[in-house]
């Protein structure tokens, strides 16, 4: 029995190791990352440290009783008051800036008046003015006409430190401004407080005072008196296993009863909670992606810290759709859909409990979506479908959370009716946080190496400038790197890997060459060969080697993502120079291997060893005679293959001899059909026609 379950622990821990190299981590990336799963479980597990052993809601772990008479603020009803206060008891202020701007739009108007008693009758239309206010106008002296301005202006200023509000009536506005501008003749007075209306009309110069409006409503619920409940001795404040009243909470507050220490156990396992899922999170993203850097963990942990945060800090009133799904959308986009199932699973789990009445089923209907999200992710392949997912997902997200509403017994049609309007707000800003998201995506992508599929789509762009100085400087080359991506290809649909990103890696493995094309056969046009000059096994060894590592700074300087750059080493691993150690040999037999080899590594991928293998078996397949069977070629490629795994290429790889067989037949099906014949078309003889 103990064998039994020893061998079956086992096969599941073969099963649950990664089937790839994992990357190695430097000790500064893993302290970064381990410091930051604490912070996340600090910030998961504060409530326990600062708040009450009982809150509302939450069911009484005890029956309690009034332990003697009292009258008790009632906290809720006291709330209730100051928000309906609020809006009735708001105190405005004179605002300078706005009697500024009021100001100079009467001395506009103003300067209009000036520029008509100068005579100018262009001015007639923008003033109105009535025949008797024109012969006044026109009978006034300058030193007349300042004197009645200096007026007006008094009359403004004094409205304007009384205030003014725009819902004010012209007519009233008049009224006022005749009052002060009493002791003018009569066309004065009205032309006066007819300019002052119309710069006033509409407008207002208060403001409001926060602090001021908070004074006036404590003083206001001090004098009407502090909502109280009467609490006779003996009464019942709560019962073993209900939920907790705010009522009864304020009863308890009030007698000693709720404990305000810290809760250390309740604490201590809740960050443990926190840690552990944290933890497990790293540990299935690295299981289903083993190139994980230490700045993506660090991305999905942030991600979570804002979270967490988030829901501290706006408790009932957050938005479970808003957290969830787009950072799930954009991890499973970057890091693949098992790293963004992995995220939403820690980002719910550690909820802060109590929910409220309606935030439970949100939470559901947001999981579901986010869930959805992470699956449908990895299936897009550009930016254009990526758009109209952060359109479909918010709408899916409010049919499904309508209804649910709806559902809710005895639910008043204006709580449902303002409810719905917070569920399409709620949907609005999910659809204007991913569409945000899909504008920084580059900028994301670039900062903490995500590879997603629309980007692999536009690195393999053969437009591209990288691969277009290929095309154009080693033609040979470019024409071996298509061959190349066939093979490929197949190999990877064949094993069921990642096809889009062996594709865009295979595209780029080559482009070290581009420090000398002319030292690869694939581009020696007149059939002289540069190594035959050099004479020198060693220096032409070093060249080979030297196109892997000019590769790496191409890669650099072009800013691919670490998997694409991946393939420029490991696709020709530790391999031997062969022809190259040959010669040597010939001249030193003694001569050691080690300096004829490739630096590595070698494979950590399936998909890099697939290319390590197609670019051993293309040129072998394209030398085949035409009569040449489908065995034959098995044989030679199966051959090839061996030889690879022999040599230990292939042992970080993760790739099984069953796949192998597999991307051996892939690889002959492509050289089937490279090698097809086409029947040959008649071509008739020319005929000749006279001058």
């Amino acid at each position: 029995m103990a064998q039994g379950l020893k061998l079956l622990w086992r096969q599941l821990l073969r099963l649950e190791r990664p089937r790839q190299a994992l990357v190695r981590w430097r000790a500064a990336g893993m302290a970064a990352v381990l410091l930051s799963c604490l912070v996340v479980a600090l910030v998961s597990s504060w409530p326990w440290l600062v708040e009450p052993s009982l809150r509302p809601g939450l069911p009484a772990p005890f029956t309690v009783r009034a332990p003697r008479d009292s009258r008790v603020i009632d906290s809720a009803a006291l709330e209730r008051r100051r928000s309906q206060m609020g809006p009735r008891s708001q105190v405005q202020m004179v605002d300078p800036a706005a009697n500024r701007i009021l100001q100079e739009d009467l001395e506009r108007r103003l300067s209009q008046v000036r520029r008509q008693s100068g005579g100018d009758p262009q001015q007639l239309d923008a003033l109105n003015l009535t025949a008797e206010e024109s012969r006044w106008l026109d009978q006034q002296t300058p030193t007349q006409l300042i004197a009645w301005e200096s007026a007006v202006r008094q009359a403004q200023l004094r409205m304007l430190t009384q205030g003014v509000v725009a819902s004010l009536a012209d007519e009233s506005l008049r009224s006022a401004a005749n009052l002060h501008l009493d002791g003018q003749p009569n066309p004065a007075r009205s032309l006066g407080s007819r300019l002052v209306a119309e710069a006033l009309q509409g407008r207002t110069n208060l403001r409001t005072d926060a602090l001021l409006t908070q004074r006036r409503i404590e003083q206001i619920v001090t004098q009407q008196g502090l909502p109280t409940l009467a609490v006779k001795r003996g009464d019942l404040i709560t019962r073993q296993g209900e939920p907790i009243t705010p009522q009864s909470f304020d009863v308890l507050d009030h007698f000693n009863l709720i404990n305000r220490r810290p809760l250390l156990l309740p604490w201590l396992l809740h960050l443990v909670e926190a840690l552990a899922a944290s933890g497990v999170m790293l540990l299935v993203m690295r299981r289903w992606r083993a190139s994980l850097e230490p700045r993506q963990a660090l991305l999905a942990l942030a991600m979570l810290l804002v979270v967490q945060s988030c829901k501290l800090w706006l408790g009932d009133k957050v938005s479970p759709l808003a957290l969830l799904v787009p950072p799930t959308l954009l991890l499973a986009q970057g890091l693949g859909t098992p790293a963004g199932l992995a995220w939403l699973a820690v980002a719910s789990l550690l909820w802060p409990y109590p929910l409220g009445s309606n935030l439970e089923p949100r939470l559901v209907v947001a999981a579901s979506v986010a869930a959805a999200a992470a699956v449908l992710a990895g299936r897009q392949r550009n930016r254009a479908q990526l758009l109209q997912l952060a359109v479909l997902l918010p709408l899916g997200a409010l049919l499904l959370q309508v209804p649910l509403l709806h559902l809710h017994r005895g639910a008043p049609a204006g709580v449902t009716m303002a409810a719905d309007s917070d569920l399409l707000g709620e949907a609005v800003l999910v659809g204007g946080l991913l569409m945000g998201g899909l504008l920084l995506a580059p900028l994301v992508e670039s900062f903490f190496g995500l590879l997603t599929r629309a980007r692999l789509m536009e690195l393999a762009d053969l437009e591209r400038p990288l691969l277009r100085r290929l095309s154009t400087e080693a033609p040979g080359t470019f024409e071996h790197t298509l061959m190349i991506c066939g093979l490929a290809e197949e190999g990877a649909r064949a094993i069921q890997a990642d096809v889009d990103l062996i594709r865009t890696g295979a595209l780029y493995h080559d482009v070290g060459k581009l420090h000398g094309p002319s030292w690869f056969i694939e581009n020696q046009e007149d059939g002289r060969n540069p190594h035959e000059q050099l004479n020198d096994p060693l220096a032409s060894a070093a060249i080979l080697q030297a196109h892997v590592d000019e590769g790496l700074k191409l890669a650099r300087r072009h800013h691919l993502p670490r998997p694409l750059a991946d393939f420029i080493p490991e696709h020709q691993g530790t391999l031997k120079m062969g022809y190259f150690l040959h010669q040597a040999r010939e001249r030193d037999p003694g001569i050691g291997e080690g300096r004829f080899r490739y630096l590595g590594p070698i494979p950590r991928s399936r998909e890099t060893a697939i290319l390590m293998l197609a670019d051993g078996c293309e040129a072998a397949l394209r030398s085949l005679p035409p009569d040449t069977c489908e065995a034959e070629a098995r044989a030679m490629v199966r051959r090839i293959v061996e030889a690879r795994q022999q040599d230990g290429q292939l042992a970080a790889s993760g790739i099984s001899r069953g796949e192998l067989e597999l991307v051996i037949r892939a690889f002959v099906r492509v050289w089937r059909r490279m090698r097809h014949r086409r029947i040959p078309y008649p071509i008739p003889s020319r005929k000749g026609f006279s001058a």
